[in-house]
């Protein structure tokens, strides 16, 4: 049976039935009500709902109820409908296997790195736990139960001496040209270990070059973070002719110049991203690992750790006896 009990200034919606327990938290009685009825329905005819959806029905059903809430709604919306045109959606979820989703993983590794299988794979988990612990359409989840392809080797790609040249050489020192621009941001980049977006986005009111801070109000991870910026970095930011946003430029602009600068400077296998991994390897000689982490945002030590942090034990051992 269902319970509404007060919580608070809302009311708690709480189903019991068939081993199943459900709970949430509503504004009002009456939506409580709604949803425990709702609730109930589903345990008590989850096999028969099932049976009549095919899988494709649940990509359909997240992406226009659970990717809105999301800052990645649009890629992860792409995704969606590239998965919705493959044979694993014409599935029955009442037939749905563990087995189907590995077809579908062998199917997309001839297409695409495993890397991109696996970012896939953790949407499709994502679909089958919202379908199974809050639409009650799926006993399990199958992507539980499905090998994921090991990742390659993380990207070790650092500028070198002669590319920074050459790529100055090309933008030129005219900064009210884009192309010049994307070169200063990724200068800026390899200082602060900031990302693209976060760049491109990086306004003066959100910039303090007395303290040398720059706020960034919301980031990758769904957090704000304050990032300490060098003098060289300051630097930077004061010979810029003043515009607003700072770089001026959206993230998708600052891609395309990149690209054009870097193929007239002969540079190949170079991202904008890895102005991040150069700041971050710079940085490590100066400060530890949890202030890197403060800094670059991390919230995951590991992938800072097996990615960024690349002092070797000779390195550290010099710093041993300054210590």
């Amino acid at each position: 049976m269902a319970s509404i009990t007060r919580h608070g200034n809302g009311w708690r919606a709480q189903v019991a039935r068939r081993g199943e327990r459900r709970s949430r938290v509503f504004a009002t009685k009456r939506e409580a009500q709604d949803w425990a009825a709702r609730q109930e329905h589903l345990i008590m005819n989850a096999s028969v709902i099932a049976a009549d959806q095919v899988f494709g029905a649940l990509l359909d059903r997240y992406a226009q109820e659970v990717s809105p809430t999301k800052r990645g709604e649009r890629w992860e919306v792409v995704r969606l409908k590239r998965l919705r045109r493959d044979d694993l959606a014409k599935v029955r979820l009442s037939a749905l296997t563990p087995q189907h989703i590995a077809d579908w993983r062998d199917r997309r590794l001839l297409d695409v790195a495993p890397v991109s299988v696996n970012r896939e794979l953790s949407l499709l988990s994502a679909v089958c736990e919202i379908a199974r612990r809050e639409w009650g359409l799926l006993q399990s989840n199958p992507v539980r139960d499905v090998r994921r392809p090991p990742d390659p080797q993380p990207r070790n790609r650092l500028p070198t001496d002669d590319e920074m040249k050459r790529l100055a050489f090309v933008a030129g020192p005219d900064l009210t040209r884009s192309g010049a621009r994307a070169f200063h941001a990724f200068r800026f980049g390899c200082e602060t270990a900031m990302r693209a977006g976060e760049i491109c986005g990086l306004t003066w009111e959100r910039i303090d070059l007395k303290t040398r801070v720059a706020h960034l109000p919301m980031t990758k991870n769904g957090h704000s973070r304050d990032v300490p910026l060098t003098r060289a970095a300051v630097d930077l930011l004061q010979e810029l002719p003043r515009m607003e946003p700072v770089f001026g430029m959206t993230a998708g602009r600052l891609d395309a110049n990149w690209r054009k600068l870097r193929a007239a400077a002969a540079v190949e296998d170079l991202h904008f991203h890895d102005s991040r991994a150069a700041a971050l390897t710079k940085l490590s000689r100066k400060v530890d690992v949890m202030t890197l982490a403060k800094i670059s945002g991390h919230r995951d030590l590991s992938i800072l750790l097996n990615v960024y942090y690349r002092e070797n034990a000779a390195s550290i051992a010099q710093r041993l006896d300054a210590v």
